[in-house]
């Protein structure tokens, strides 16, 4: 990469480096500076992202049979998202919201919380997997919306995040309205990737393979902010003080759990699964477990159904 890079700027007529002169910080692996522009359908229908199918149908429906006929079910995670799905240090398991509800699911099936095998997965492989069958279900701290209903499906929403900016303390940015022309990163593959890139302010979008490598970004100085669901925010607040968030939400982001499109029958089990801990105050006890240390712990969205 060095040589490249001296030889094109030979080519340019540029001057090189002097000797002795500090060379940049290394990037995460797979950053893409600037972002490619995101592939966006126009809506042709309304939409409804939260609205998923009701519950219905006792065991086994053809999807669930295969499920239980296997003994164990796949599930994507995440292995960076501080309380929701991360690595525990001292333990080495991946813990967090995320990571009991898929239990919470596999106690459903199978009568037992561990009968559970977690994939981690980045943000950008999310639906690939989920349309390949190379996993049941992604529970993963992913947005709905009704680009992502066209391909995959979900579950109702089991929590509800509102897009914001993280920056350097000392910053003096305010909102994303103050980064028009700076460097803003997000995860590749996420909504809040998407979001930035079609704001008004023009910000310069930066894709990261992982969210947390967008906090090393910051940390390093090449990009000035980062876009990312409050939670999530907070969660890297609690990690590294030096940083804040700032800015009234962008966007509303709800939490689903994606689930292929064919298999409606276990989007309907999951829904019914996730009434239930509504219901018995599982899901609130859930948020409590993992998400007081980060402040206000939220109430769980209520179910909306489509039929």
């Amino acid at each position: 990469m060095l040589v490249t890079a001296l030889l094109a700027g030979c080519g340019s007529g540029a001057a090189p480096a002097p000797p002795g002169a500090p060379l940049p910080p290394p990037r995460p692996v797979g950053v893409q500076d600037p972002a490619p522009s995101p592939t966006t359908q126009p809506e042709t229908e309304s939409c409804d992202p939260r609205a998923s199918y009701r519950p219905g149908g006792g065991l086994p429906a053809p999807t669930v049979a295969k499920i239980l006929a296997r003994g164990r079910l796949i599930v994507g995670v995440s292995q960076t998202t501080y309380m929701f799905g991360y690595r525990e240090p001292d333990s080495g398991q991946i813990v967090g919201v995320d990571i009991d509800i898929a239990r919470e699911i596999s106690k459903a099936l199978f009568g037992a919380p561990d009968r559970v095998v977690l994939r981690s997965m980045a943000a950008a492989d999310r639906i690939p997997a989920t349309k390949a069958g190379d996993v049941d279900m992604i529970i993963r701290t992913t947005s709905m919306n009704c680009q992502r209903w066209r391909e995959v499906a979900f579950s109702t929403s089991y929590y509800e995040a509102r897009q914001r900016v993280l920056v350097r303390r000392d910053s003096t940015v305010r909102g994303l309205g103050d980064l028009g022309g700076k460097k803003v990163c997000a995860a590749a593959g996420s909504s809040d990737l998407a979001n930035i890139a079609e704001s008004a302010q023009r910000p310069i979008p930066v894709a990261a393979v992982e969210v947390l490598d967008c906090l090393v970004l910051l940390q390093q100085g090449q990009v000035e902010a980062i876009s990312n669901d409050d939670a999530q925010l907070a969660g890297f607040v609690a990690q590294d003080p030096t940083t804040k968030v700032v800015g009234p939400p962008i966007r509303v982001e709800p939490y689903g759990i994606m689930i292929n499109q064919s298999a409606v029958d276990l989007v309907r089990f999951v829904n019914g699964v996730l009434a239930r801990m509504r219901a018995d105050g599982t899901l609130a006890r859930i948020y409590q477990r993992w998400l007081t240390p980060l402040g206000d712990v939220p109430t769980p969205p209520p179910a909306i159904y489509r039929d």
